[in-house]
């Protein structure tokens, strides 16, 4: 059993479960080692330094911390036993996030599911050992779990079925106040279903970051998806407090999940990060995009932009275009109902006299004037519509955007669908629309958009131009004086617009 932590072995079953996909993805051991070498080498020499995972799946965390603490503490405890009861019972702590994986993660750990038993590489004098598990009831309130957001329909369980109120963040947790720990580290559920329709869910990772910043640890790590940093759903103020905190030293961002996690799709990418307690800086950010890597040590909010800009090799282009205080586009977008038309919507399937022609979701249909809510007075108007909503998957370049559909006069559009308008002329819709198939259009929207999701805030960083007719790159290029390299990287990440006709449906993927 001891071979077990003193040799690297093969196959490793936490591999294997870190192919699962769900919300509560399985960590592969070779990132829970990359988490780590991001901490100080000394953590792993010093006995008293304690470490806790919150929210341990498969026990690969704490598994990996006792391989470098059982070689970092050889010198000082040369007893190979005596080395392992030390890290196992003072040094290593965890919460387990259901029953079945306290078993596990107990038997990744200790080599048995029970630590008091003869199996166990250290014998604890209870069954839990050093990694707990406690049945959290939800607190309900009109049906909504008032910490987590729970939907009381779906998660309010009989005794024995899992009910995800996570202990860490349903609990304050007083034993661990006092223990003061040097490490947090994990990887914690992404989300929960809210009961909504089709895949509606909402985020709980930024809880458990919050939770764990409440016991001061010295040191704070976990692998989270990357959607927080363009705010969303529940998630505005965890990103206001995360890119305002200069304690967190570094990001290590993969806009790909599956470079990441293998096998699992997370929209928007994954990224694990540091925060140092007792360190102030710059933050040093490393995207790995396509096994490339970037580095670059820079503000979390660079000057001119509330949000944190993803990629390090942009840095030069956005500044470079807000360096020309040109009015934003967003301007030109509307919000979602730009005629107060859900996206179900549906009026007749044939033409009539005086209808007004209306875009919706997989189809066009002919309504009475009447039926517009708001904006009547866009119907009668140029604009362009695109849909609010566009996969872009996971593979570079990407598309970004939808194409853009030339709205006539006398038409409107459901909520599939935003505006952008409305114009004087046909012609200068025309001209929006070869801005919005340039690659320099898609990547500035790109910079903001880190789900499916295309709301008018992700068109932020788009300056207007005059439109006076066709807008094709070279000319934004040559404009915004864009090197080589610059040039090489937009290409890099986003392809050519489609030729196609444009996708009726808004929950498609590239």
């Amino acid at each position: 059993m001891i071979e077990s932590y003193t040799n690297l072995y093969n196959p490793d079953v936490l591999s294997t479960l870190s192919n699962l996909s769900n919300d509560e993805v399985f960590t592969p051991p070779h990132i829970v080692n990359q988490m780590l070498d991001i901490l100080p080498k000394e953590l792993f020499e010093n006995k008293n330094t304690t470490f806790l995972d919150p929210a341990t799946k498969s026990g690969v965390f704490l598994r990996e911390i006792a391989k470098r603490l059982l070689v970092g503490l050889e010198k000082e405890i040369p007893n190979l036993q005596e080395r392992i009861d030390h890290i196992f019972q003072k040094q290593l702590y965890g919460i387990a996030i259901t029953e079945m994986t306290s078993l596990l993660s107990r038997r990744s750990i200790y080599c048995s599911k029970y630590p008091n038993s003869k199996y166990s590489i250290s014998k604890f004098k209870d069954t839990e050992g050093n990694i707990r598990f406690r049945k959290i009831k939800h607190s309900w309130s009109q049906n909504k779990c008032e910490i987590c957001g729970a939907n009381k329909y779906e998660y309010d369980r009989i005794e024995n079925l899992e009910n995800h109120a996570y202990e860490f963040i349903h609990q304050q947790i007083k034993e661990y106040e006092n223990m003061k720990f040097d490490v947090i580290i994990g990887n914690p559920p992404y989300q929960l279903s809210d009961g909504g329709a089709q895949a509606s869910a909402i985020p709980l990772y930024h809880k458990f970051v919050q939770q764990a910043k409440k016991l001061k640890p010295r040191f704070l790590s976990m692998i989270i998806p990357s959607r927080w940093f363009a705010g969303g759903r529940g998630l505005d103020s965890f990103r206001l407090e995360m890119l305002g905190d200069n304690h967190l030293t570094k990001i290590v961002d993969y806009p790909i999940s599956s470079e990441c996690f293998p096998n699992v799709e997370i929209k928007g990418g994954v990224c694990y990060f540091l925060w140092e307690r007792e360190r102030t800086d710059k933050c040093e950010v490393t995207t790995i995009r396509n096994q490339e890597k970037s580095v670059m040590k820079r503000p979390l909010l660079e000057k001119g932009s509330e949000t944190f800009i993803r990629y390090n090799q942009s840095i030069s282009i956005i500044q470079k275009v807000f360096s020309k205080k040109e009015t934003s586009f967003d301007e030109f977008v509307s919000s979602m109902k730009p005629f107060g038309l859900r996206t179900y919507f549906v009026g007749n399937d044939k033409n009539f006299q005086g209808a007004i022609k209306v875009y919706g979701n997989k189809q066009i249909s002919y309504i009475n004037i009447k039926d517009i809510s708001t904006n009547l007075d866009w119907v009668g108007k140029n604009k362009v519509y695109i849909t609010r909503s566009y996969g872009a998957g996971e593979d570079f370049p990407h598309q970004v955007l939808n194409k853009p559909i030339l709205g006539e006069k006398g038409s409107a559009c459901t909520e599939t669908y935003l505006l952008i308008g409305p114009f004087v002329s046909e012609k200068v819709s025309q001209s929006v629309i070869s801005y919005i198939n340039t690659k320099f259009f898609r990547f500035l929207v790109l910079l903001l958009k880190n789900t499916q999701d295309a709301p008018k805030k992700v068109y932020k960083f788009v300056p207007k131009q005059e439109f006076e007719g066709n807008l094709t790159d070279d000319f934004l290029y040559k404009k915004y004086d864009l090197t080589k390299e610059e040039i090489d990287f937009i290409d890099s990440m986003i392809r050519p617009m489609s030729n196609s006709e444009s996708k009726i449906d808004s929950s498609e993927d590239e």
